[in-house]
């Protein structure tokens, strides 16, 4: 079976939508998608208005965001003091965050960096902060995360509609 080019279409916009989805909610790799998302867009195309140059532009995005995800927890937990058992913490308490939906993402990587923090033996105030620390680094991680894949939608849209 032949794949239309509408279909194709179709498909690139539900990963791409997905992929936005997973740049806020961390238990899909978001960035990731959006680049799978928007190869399908070319390929329905055919290759025609986006080549290589812009799919590779589109891949050192996507790597970018990757590293700037972790760079920004590590950056945020590091800054306060944060142990590894915290940085554990908070990546548990994401993904079980995950399961109570929008305050669970909020609170959830929080919750779980003092507890790993408190763990450590550092008193409350003190896993508190770190807490916040690491939060914070996941907040700032998440919006770059999103302004990075605006910006790959962005190159593709311009490189689609002024391509020869």
């Amino acid at each position: 079976m032949e794949l239309t080019p509408i279909l194709l279409w179709i498909i690139a916009v539900i990963i791409v939508i997905v992929g936005i989805a997973g740049t806020v909610f961390p238990a899909l790799p978001g960035t990731p998608f959006v680049f799978l998302g928007l190869l399908v867009a070319a390929w329905a195309d055919g290759f025609q208005r986006v080549g290589g140059i812009t799919l590779g532009v589109l891949g050192v995005l996507t790597l970018a965001s990757v590293g700037v995800d972790f760079l920004a927890t590590a950056m945020g937990a590091r800054r306060v003091g944060a142990t590894n058992r915290a940085v554990i913490g908070a990546t548990l308490g994401t993904f079980v965050g995950i399961f109570f939906g929008l305050p669970g993402i909020i609170v959830g990587p929080f919750v779980g960096a003092v507890i790993g923090e408190f763990s450590s033996g550092r008193d409350l105030a003190g896993a508190g902060k770190v807490g916040l620390g690491t939060w914070v680094g996941l907040a700032l991680g998440a919006a770059a995360k999103l302004a990075i894949t605006f910006a790959m939608i962005g190159w593709f849209v311009v490189a689609f509609l002024f391509s020869a």
